[in-house]
């Protein structure tokens, strides 16, 4: 009786023995493989492709995987997988590249839950980088997502997956009408028909942090549609990413593409809040709030992760434009210098009609009841100076009104990001200034932006002399 033939493993270009699968995918296989040749242990990407696919769009594919090597092979960073050969044999492409013996993010969450905001720091950075050196070498990734992140047992990020990676100056790979990258991680401009770029790429990063500190992603549904609908209309809420952590992610996730933190903006954030771990509490003495009464409600955290959307693009320009000078992190009590909000329309304090300036405009009076504000020549003496104004929603298409407690403490977020950046320039402000928040009643709430009727939806932004004395300057720069 003979006995049985030994299956012999698979051998690729000579030298690379393909061992066990590793996982398999859209794009392919991934085996475990021995490099005879140097002696060591390798990931090797077989492109398998479904039937069915037409020549063309096949020949787009095979040629996107092979670009992969090419674009992989052009970084150098610690966090991305390095790609050490492509191999064309008998009709098939195969990718050589790193061993990395990790999970990914996806597969951590699913066993763990949500990961401690401190580790998502500390892996944030490392994406940050790995991406930062893509991106200087003219490379979108265009699918950042938690199933395309590996981290090791002692906390070490990789970056993988360039497969659909698209080199900025190599407009060739494109399929027409087709959407590459997963839905839940594809940023609003990506969704409208534009071109993957830096800042999509930035996007989902921001949507896959926000998945690892709150173990769900932000944005994914039952379906595709409902999926691309979220990621077009609600806004993330946050309930675990704080302080700086919470900033970046928001602002990565800003719809603006124009307005979000660019890379090295938000990792100089992180690294600034890890090198000052306690933030200072206060500014100075408590501003003079005599004239206002003080609405009692349960402590927050300052800057809490506010529900940040396109309203808000000049707060985060400021954020990312450095100008915080480490001090934009705060814990409670709020601020010193910040003044109860004001509510303006229907029901509140004071009406729209008693507002006759705008924002980066003076006004003669401070804001009271029963007092109207007439416009003030900024370059004279005035009572008040409005330094900013944004809408939470902008003009991103009908909203209901948020409720009161939720608009108070975005305005309240927005208008502190204001007051501490190089908006209000003037040395010393915490002592000398007060500042207050301008909120819409519900009756002065616009739902529509694109309607002319009155109403608004954006909050303002008001300073003015602790001693309610006149400033005899503008102290705010336009």
């Amino acid at each position: 009786m003979n006995s049985p033939q030994s299956v012999q493993p698979r051998v690729i270009a000579g030298r690379y023995t393909l061992l066990a699968e590793l996982g398999r995918g859209g794009m392919g296989v991934v085996w475990r493989a021995q490099d005879t040749v140097i002696g060591r242990q390798v990931a090797i990407k077989e492109l398998h492709l479904p039937d069915g696919i037409a020549h063309e769009e096949r020949r787009v594919l095979e040629e996107r995987v092979l670009r992969e090597a090419r674009t992989a092979g052009r970084l150098n960073d610690p966090a991305v997988v390095t790609v050490f050969d492509v191999v064309v044999e008998g009709g098939m492409t195969y990718i050589v590249m790193e061993l990395v013996e990790a999970a990914t993010l996806s597969e951590l969450i699913g066993r763990h839950g949500p990961m401690p905001p401190d580790r998502v720091t500390s892996m944030a950075v490392q994406a940050l980088t790995a991406l930062e050196s893509a991106h200087q070498a003219g490379v979108v990734h265009r699918d950042v997502k938690p199933g395309n992140l590996m981290v090791t047992g002692n906390g070490r990020v990789k970056l993988t997956d360039f497969g659909i990676a698209q080199a900025v100056d190599d407009p060739r790979l494109t399929t027409s009408g087709s959407l590459i990258g997963s839905p839940a991680y594809m940023s609003p401009e990506r969704i409208h028909g534009h071109e993957a770029s830096p800042a999509s790429d930035l996007w989902a990063l921001g949507a896959t942090l926000a998945y690892a500190v709150e173990g769900v992603s932000p944005y994914e549904r039952s379906s595709t549609a409902s999926t691309l609908h979220a990621i077009m209309n609600e806004p993330p809420r946050l309930t675990r990413a704080h302080g700086a952590l919470g900033a970046v992610i928001t602002g990565l996730l800003m719809p603006d593409p124009n307005a979000r933190l660019t890379g090295p903006q938000a990792r100089a954030m992180l690294e600034r809040a890890v090198a000052q771990p306690t933030p200072p509490t206060g500014f100075g003495a408590p501003p003079h709030t005599a004239r206002y009464t003080q609405v009692t409600r349960p402590k927050k955290t300052w800057l809490k992760p506010a529900l940040i959307t396109g309203g808000v693009l000049a707060s985060v320009a400021l954020l990312v434009a450095g100008v915080f000078l480490g001090r934009w992190i705060f814990t409670d009590p709020p601020p010193a210098a910040m003044a109860p909000t004001i509510f303006f329309g229907p029901g509140g304090s004071m009406s729209s009609s008693q507002l006759k300036v705008s924002s980066s405009r003076c006004g003669d009076n401070h804001l009271e009841p029963n007092t109207t504000v007439n416009y003030a020549d900024c370059e004279k003496d005035h009572r008040v100076e409005f330094f900013a104004s944004g809408s939470p929603f902008g003009s991103s298409g009908k909203r209901a009104y948020p409720g009161q407690d939720w608009l108070r403490d975005y305005a309240e977020d927005f208008c502190t990001l204001h007051f501490v950046s190089d908006v209000v320039p003037l040395e010393g402000k915490e002592d000398r200034l007060a500042y207050a928040a301008l909120v819409p009643t519900r009756g002065e709430w616009r739902e529509d932006p694109n309607k002319s009727d009155e109403g608004t939806r954006e909050v303002g932004c008001v300073l003015w002399n602790k001693d309610r004395t006149e400033l005899t300057d503008q102290v705010s720069v336009e």
